[in-house]
């Protein structure tokens, strides 16, 4: 459910809370085993077998509770974007701070070459959320093109989906094709999405396998390099309107004190910490599961 809270709030990713609760993993190891394979195992050993291999218990949850939170949070997530921007992004860069501190401390020990990697993600991922967005198209291949690398984002820590959607400029395609009910249009944007999270999670799980500690520093850097496209006190430079909504495409930060209006400073540094503490409750409830689970056995 708190990855489906990230993922209606364009600049967070769900793959960060993914992180930080201790699933990642998982996740990543659990949709590069969907193949073939379970059909095979299906036919060969029954369903039962097929399901323990697909792990099919993990999917169900973590996707139900995803859309549970995505139909229940989004209005109450626009909602707050709306009228209460600072706040909520404060919130939000608060937990996403705190989840840097989290993935580093995962990397046993650290070198040159951890340094440089992390080095490099954070500035991809500064590069890429200071892009302007691309000119929009409806067609075939870009449709599915784009569903294809927005879930790659969407699974990257500290990298939104939405937000990648808004870069290629298919945005208002996929928003119009949802709201006109374009079963044609959403049907290629989700084959290409599904297409790209079998694909992007194989090169992960083989990435975590062979090079853990390096993988771990970029991802490190996605998350790090984040951090200004969730900055609290923005000033707008331009906007775009979709289906009567506004939607912000090119924007700069700026320091408090230099804010256009309410910094709303205390409250802002409050539930920084607020963001900041929730990522060590969330770490604690991760810790012990596995304790209460072998305990179990």
């Amino acid at each position: 459910m708190a990855m489906g809270a990230a993922d209606v709030v364009p600049g967070v990713s769900g793959g960060t809370i993914a992180f930080i609760s201790g699933i990642y993993e998982e996740l990543i190891s659990t949709i590069s085993g969907v193949d073939l394979s379970l059909l095979k195992t299906w036919k060969n050993e029954g369903f039962k077998a097929m399901w323990l291999q697909l792990n099919g218990g993990f999917i169900v949850s973590l996707f139900l509770g995803i859309l549970i939170s995505v139909f229940t949070l989004m209005r109450l997530a626009n909602y707050l974007l709306q009228n209460h921007p600072v706040l909520i992004w404060s919130f939000f860069f608060g937990l996403v701070l705190a989840s840097i501190w989290y993935v580093a401390k995962q990397i046993p020990k650290w070198n040159f070459k951890i340094i440089i990697a992390l080095i490099l993600g954070a500035a991809v991922a500064l590069y890429v959320t200071s892009l302007p967005p691309m000119g929009s198209s409806k067609s075939t291949f870009f449709m599915f093109i784009a569903g294809a690398i927005a879930v790659c984002a969407m699974i990257l820590p500290g990298i939104s989906g939405a937000f990648i959607l808004v870069l290629l400029g298919a945005y208002r395609p996929v928003t119009e094709a949802a709201h006109n009910f374009d079963i044609k249009t959403l049907a290629i944007v989700g084959a290409g999405a599904v297409f790209g999270l079998l694909s992007f999670s194989k090169i992960l799980k083989w990435l975590f396998t062979h090079y853990t500690s390096i993988t771990l520093a970029v991802l490190t850097g996605f998350i790090a390099g984040s951090l200004n496209k969730i900055w609290p006190w923005k000033k707008v430079l331009e906007v775009a309107r979709f289906d009567d909504k506004e939607i912000v495409i090119n924007e700069t930060s700026v320091l408090p004190w230099n804010f256009e209006g309410d910094s709303q400073l205390l409250f802002s540094v409050v539930l920084m910490l607020a963001g900041f503490g929730l990522i060590f409750l969330l770490e604690s409830l991760a810790g012990n599961q596995p304790e209460e689970s072998n305990a179990t056995n």
